[in-house]
């Protein structure tokens, strides 16, 4: 069974696969990371891990029984009880109820583990899954999100506020 766990040093191979592996299809519907995000891999890797030990964000994959990276789920920006919102599942998972299940829990994570108690996520117009996953996670639109933010494409900030579990 998949299993949700905090970004590690370890991960950096199945990190780097998942991403080859998918890169076409993340470009189908979000801006693509260029060649030199590949190029530099191992430093952006390892620089992301430094903004999780301090504190800015929280970086996790969904890991398969076999190792293998099957999604990213991350907060980002992470400031006053608030968060940004980012994820990307593996293509032959997507559709399956994957990123909306996972992005629960992670909300779930968010508020226990991390104190948060509002997180937002951008999506673009165009990206009718990510839009479904949102509203199917508890997030409600909450107005225009910059094009920029989105790769130059319209589209909408979604909002969800975080109830801390017993």
């Amino acid at each position: 069974m998949p299993e949700l766990t905090p970004l590690h040093a370890g991960h950096a191979p199945a990190v780097l696969a998942f991403e080859l592996a998918n890169r076409a299809y993340f470009a189908a519907s979000i801006p693509d990371r260029g060649d030199e995000y590949f190029d530099r891999f191992t430093d952006r890797f390892d620089a992301l891990l430094a903004e999780q030990q301090a504190g800015i964000c929280a970086f996790h994959v969904l890991v398969a029984d076999d190792g293998s990276v099957l999604g990213r789920f991350n907060l980002v920006d992470i400031e006053d009880g608030a968060a940004e919102l980012g994820y990307r599942v593996a293509q032959h998972v997507a559709g399956r109820g994957v990123a909306t299940a996972t992005v629960r829990e992670l909300c779930g994570l968010a508020a226990s583990r991390h104190g948060l108690r509002t997180l937002r996520a951008a999506a673009a117009l165009g990206n009718a899954a990510s839009r479904k996953v949102l509203t199917n996670a508890g997030f409600v639109p909450a107005g225009p999100a910059d094009p920029a933010h989105l790769g130059g494409k319209p589209g909408t900030w979604y909002q969800r506020d975080l109830v801390p579990e017993l």
